[in-house]
């Protein structure tokens, strides 16, 4: 695969906004294009991550633990899967499928992190991502508070 046509992948990830075209670049360098047939795992939960993907082509299916929610699918490229394993090394919490033949970009947190130690400004932009992502999440569930019973959780 092409330098350029990894960094254009990147650039489609909304994720990757946060990088300057030079520094998606340098993470498109150590970035890896991956093939998955239908019915394979790019990762099970309890797995500890090296890093995320960007979904290229293709349906994955993300299956929290037991317990954990209901499935869902993933379609739209450019969407990042698995994005907090570029800045945590947690085991993951899904199990995510490839229900038909999918292409990623495998993008490792090593990179990333280094990266982000470079160029502090990414970091900076890295953590307010992050942490208006969290509040959005937080946002949505605040209304379901009342329906969820502590014998749920």
């Amino acid at each position: 695969m092409q330098l350029d046509d990894a960094a254009t992948i990147l650039a489609h990830a909304d994720f990757f906004a946060i990088c300057n075209s030079e520094q998606r670049r340098l993470l498109a360098f150590a970035s890896e294009r991956q093939s998955h047939a239908a019915g394979s795992d790019l990762y099970v939960a309890g797995d500890v991550p090296s890093g995320a993907f960007v979904l290229i082509s293709g349906r994955l299916r993300v299956k929290p633990e037991e317990g954990g929610g209901r499935p869902y699918d993933i379609v739209t490229p450019g969407a990042l899967v698995g994005s907090m394993a570029l800045v945590l090394k947690r085991r993951r919490p899904v199990t995510v499928t490839a229900i038909t033949a999918a292409e990623t970009l495998f993008v490792p947190r090593q990179a990333f992190l280094k990266l982000a130690g470079q160029y502090p400004d990414l970091a900076a932009r890295a953590a307010d991502h992050i942490r208006g992502e969290l509040s959005a999440y937080l946002s949505a569930i605040t209304p379901l508070r009342g329906r969820i019973r502590k014998d749920e959780i």
